[in-house]
């Protein structure tokens, strides 16, 4: 079997940094901490069945889920018995974060359903793994932005939980901002009706999906007019509207002035 015994106090095992790795484990591998450790510990389970038991909870984590224990919490994890447990996993010191923003449970176990969340989770831990092993200039810097990273996507998806279909929609019209999509395209690609997409989207972000397309189009717009020199019908192309008459009104309608004025009333 393989064990890892913790030390006789939980303060002598706090690193100070970001330690992260990338392990595939069988059903040997156990870690036990009676006294649990200085540091957070974040891991994100890509396949098989791995658990975490603490003194009031046992959770199993499975494909997609992340796990965050606190400092200080006497812990048990390892791999589920007859499965295998591929995950990756950071250590990282309290004063990473302000302490407002993490959960106040001793153990969160939270299932990311968005492929493209994964995606960008899986992306995150991948530099911070990177980075604490090479340990090249600015290191530490890199690595703990990698774990926030995390650690804010996790936060946000607790917060405010998504339909996983929405969330992939929302996606989407934000890489796609400046190209002509459809409805019909969106649904096809998060596997719905365009009528059930339709009524979904409405129900989760309280807007359609024109209505929200046009909201990142006019707030990518005041941002360009403002800090950049180019002019309001380049803008009006560079966020996707086609009709500048149409980009103006709903400018309008969004600000109180129209975006010539806008650029104006900001320019240094």
């Amino acid at each position: 079997m393989r064990e890892i015994d913790s030390p006789s106090t939980f303060e002598e095992s706090t690193y100070g940094f970001v330690v992260a790795g990338h392990f595939n484990e069988p059903d040997t591998y156990v870690t036990k901490r009676p006294n649990g450790m200085g540091d957070w510990l974040i891991c994100y389970t890509l396949e098989g069945d791995g658990y975490f038991t603490t003194p009031g909870q046992e959770a199993v984590c499975q494909n997609g889920d992340v796990s965050l224990l606190k400092p200080g919490t006497p812990h048990q994890y390892g791999t589920k018995k007859g499965r295998n447990w591929h995950f990756v996993w950071a250590h990282f010191p309290p004063l990473i974060m302000e302490t407002r923003y993490l959960p106040v449970q001793d153990l969160l176990v939270h299932r990311v359903e968005s492929g493209s969340a994964r995606k960008r989770i899986y992306r995150a831990f991948k530099r911070a793994i990177t980075d604490s092993r090479e340990r090249r200039n600015y290191w530490q810097q890199l690595s703990e932005n990698a774990v926030r990273e995390i650690l804010f996507l996790l936060l946000q998806r607790v917060e405010k939980q998504l339909d996983p279909r929405i969330e992939e929609t929302l996606h989407l019209l934000s890489n796609h901002m400046r190209d002509p999509v459809t409805i019909e395209q969106l649904a096809k690609a998060v596997g719905l009706s365009p009528s059930r997409l339709s009524h979904l989207f409405k129900e989760n972000t309280g807007s359609s999906i024109v209505d929200s397309l046009n909201q990142m189009r006019l707030h990518q717009a005041a941002l360009l007019l403002e800090k950049t020199d180019r002019n309001a019908a380049e803008v009006s192309l560079d966020v996707g509207f086609q009709n500048y008459n149409h980009f103006a009104k709903l400018f309008v309608k969004q600000y109180g002035v129209n975006p010539s004025t806008l650029k104006i009333q900001r320019k240094p």
